[in-house]
């Protein structure tokens, strides 16, 4: 939904009128996942897509035909009829979309929720896509502990409670007029994805991880080569050791943290730091030769046998991958993978559900 959120936040800033249709339920094999969005201006520009091309053109005529109606609706789309030309989904499952028309009158708090996101804060929204408040929007970040702040209403307790569960999905209740259906859509911090080694293979593996969303941080203690020139895309430029500054800066289980730099001087201090802290992935390129090395290193300094299985050593998944882009993705494959508890191997010699 991000760069639909973008492009949306445009034209609400420029009052150009424009509809968000986004999926709020899935049954099945579906291709997307709840919360992906489709943005449509009023010129008919599409940004994003809810099906991945299923039914694309058919949620277009009705984005284009919501345009300025105050009231939104539910579109469901299942598994395509027998005729050639019927909308539906070719993989077997079932969505439901929410169509709705965006301005500053029905949607005042949009703004709020663009800019928290484009930010990489922890946000949530809560609509109300069915019900006699249909079209209702409340927007909510990790509350400040303030004793004397007044009950906060049903609506913005349930979206608080699914941002800290870290849940996105649809709630009910009944209401004097009827049952009111909420889709509450919550987006954690990006996770980190922390590069060592001021090198052509962290450029690539940087350009290629803010594409899937990362905080990207790059880190070497040489400042003649970690500059803004080299790195124009990281988010996040640090000239220190790496031991160091892995040390200091804030880490949890959304860390992926790659290690690129090729020395033992660095390496070893560094991934010490590493396995003993909470990042989820831990990588370090280099040759099986290499490989051995560190680990014979890495016991020497005390680290046990426990630690060392959380070490992705050379990391990647064998595409064959050679050039610096190559190998871009396919560590970020293994991240994948990894961060997913998948297996990594081709889908056509697995079983079981596509989509998980």
């Amino acid at each position: 939904m991000l760069e639909a959120l973008d492009a949306a936040a445009a034209w609400y800033r420029m009052r150009t009128p424009f509809v968000l249709v986004s999926v709020v339920k899935v049954f099945g094999s579906a291709p997307r996942l709840p919360g992906i969005a489709m943005a449509v201006s009023a010129a008919g520009e599409v940004v994003e897509s809810v099906s991945g091309g299923c039914i694309e053109g058919a949620v277009y005529e009705e984005a284009m035909q919501a345009l300025g109606k105050p009231v939104p609706a539910i579109l469901s789309y299942g598994i395509t009829d027998a005729d050639a030309l019927g909308v539906g989904l070719t993989c077997g499952g079932d969505i439901d979309v929410f169509v709705e028309s965006v301005d500053t009158v029905n949607y005042p708090c949009f703004l709020d929720l663009a800019d928290a996101v484009s930010t990489g804060k922890r946000v949530a929204v809560a609509t109300v896509v069915a019900g006699a408040r249909v079209g209702a929007h409340v927007v909510v970040q990790p509350p400040s502990i303030d004793p004397g702040s007044p009950p906060a209403d049903r609506m913005t307790q349930t979206a608080h409670a699914m941002l800290a569960s870290g849940r996105t999905g649809q709630v009910k209740w009944n209401t004097d007029d009827g049952e009111d259906v909420v889709f509450v859509e919550r987006f954690p911090a990006a996770p980190r994805l922390i590069v060592f080694g001021a090198t052509d293979f962290a450029r690539a593996l940087i350009a290629a991880g803010r594409l899937l969303g990362y905080h990207t941080t790059l880190c070497d203690a040489r400042e003649v080569f970690t500059t803004r020139t080299r790195f124009p895309e990281v988010d996040d430029l640090v000239v220190d050791q790496p031991y160091r500054y892995l040390s200091s800066t804030a880490v949890d289980e959304r860390t992926a943290v790659c290690v690129l730099t090729h020395d033992p001087k660095v390496d070893v201090p560094l991934l010490e730091v590493a396995l003993r802290g909470r990042a989820g992935y831990i990588g370090a390129l280099g040759s099986r030769r290499t490989h051995v090395d560190r680990l014979r290193r890495l016991r020497d300094v005390g680290i046990v046998a426990g630690e060392l299985e959380r070490l992705r050593s050379p990391m990647g998944l064998d595409l064959g991958a050679s050039t610096p882009h190559e190998t871009a993705v396919s560590i970020l494959a293994e991240i994948i993978a990894s961060t997913r508890k998948a297996t990594g191997r081709p889908l056509s010699v697995t079983a079981g559900p596509v989509h998980a």
